[in-house]
């Protein structure tokens, strides 16, 4: 093993570590807090799985609940909604994207047969199980009328995270064969970078989306007479005019055209 490689590969050890340390930490605290929603729980623990002590500085800074009562006064601006949001769609579609990456390899899928199952697959998931069916359980509603109401943000989300994921996992793959292991450590050192470079992308996106009413953004579970489950209401907002929704779903289709682009140029796709 060259020195560069052995390097790298004692940096993804300390990686792994932090991040185990900075799950037990979020992990803890997230059961301790009841003003924060199941769905958020389990969002958190796998945002800092894949992010490690970056996913724990941002929800120390965004949704730790700074005193008995004050979670839902904590997380009302509205960066902090669009963080909330972000990590729904990083937890439901980069779950899916993993999935994806994992079953496309086992299979020897070729990679850009693969690419697409992975986008399915993320968007599936995230779709089907972390937004509806999650939804769902959190508010009253039936779980087609949940998917209906998540199909375009979730879409939108999903279009911001590929487009990042994509290129960051074709171009480091490409440079180095060993990350295409997932019995390696490289493998997920590089599914750690990519979910990090996507869930960059599809923030501005999320932000939008809060403030649009199109999607909940952090979330504060009513605790005291309410039920553990249920959400704060957001603040009614003014619906996006169509030429804005079109706008926006081009944008993000652009964003995945040029990661697409970058991942076939530079990456594993060629």
């Amino acid at each position: 093993m060259t020195a560069p490689l052995a390097a790298m590969d004692g940096a993804l050890l300390l990686w792994f570590g932090l991040t185990a340390a900075s799950l037990v930490v979020v992990a803890i605290d997230v059961a301790r807090t009841p003003a924060i929603s199941a769905v958020m729980k389990w969002g958190w623990i796998l945002v800092v799985l894949y992010t490690g002590p970056v996913g724990l500085v941002v929800y120390l800074l965004s949704c730790r609940e700074p005193f008995p009562g004050g979670h839902a006064t904590y997380v009302a601006p509205l960066w902090k909604q669009g963080v909330g949001s972000t990590i729904h769609c990083v937890a439901g579609d980069a779950s899916g994207i993993i999935v994806g990456a994992l079953a496309g390899m086992g299979l020897r899928m070729p990679p850009r047969v693969d690419a697409i199952f992975e986008y399915a697959a993320g968007f599936g998931f995230g779709l089907f199980i972390f937004q509806a069916l999650f939804m769902k359980l959190a508010m009253s509603g039936s779980y087609a009328g949940a998917v209906r109401r998540t199909l375009l943000p979730e879409w939108l989300s999903m279009n911001a995270l590929m487009a990042a994921m994509l290129p960051v996992m074709g171009i480091l793959m490409a440079r180095d064969p060993a990350a295409m292991r997932p019995d390696g450590m490289r493998f997920w050192g590089v599914m750690s970078v990519a979910i990090l470079a996507g869930a960059v992308v599809a923030y501005p996106v999320n932000v939008w989306l809060v403030a649009s009413g199109l999607k909940h953004g952090m979330g504060s579970a009513r605790v005291l007479g309410h039920g553990a489950g249920a959400h704060d209401d957001p603040p009614a907002r003014r619906p996006p005019r169509p030429a804005t929704l079109v706008t926006m779903s081009l944008a993000t289709l652009l964003a995945l055209a040029i990661g697409t682009a970058a991942a076939v140029r530079w990456g594993i796709l060629r």
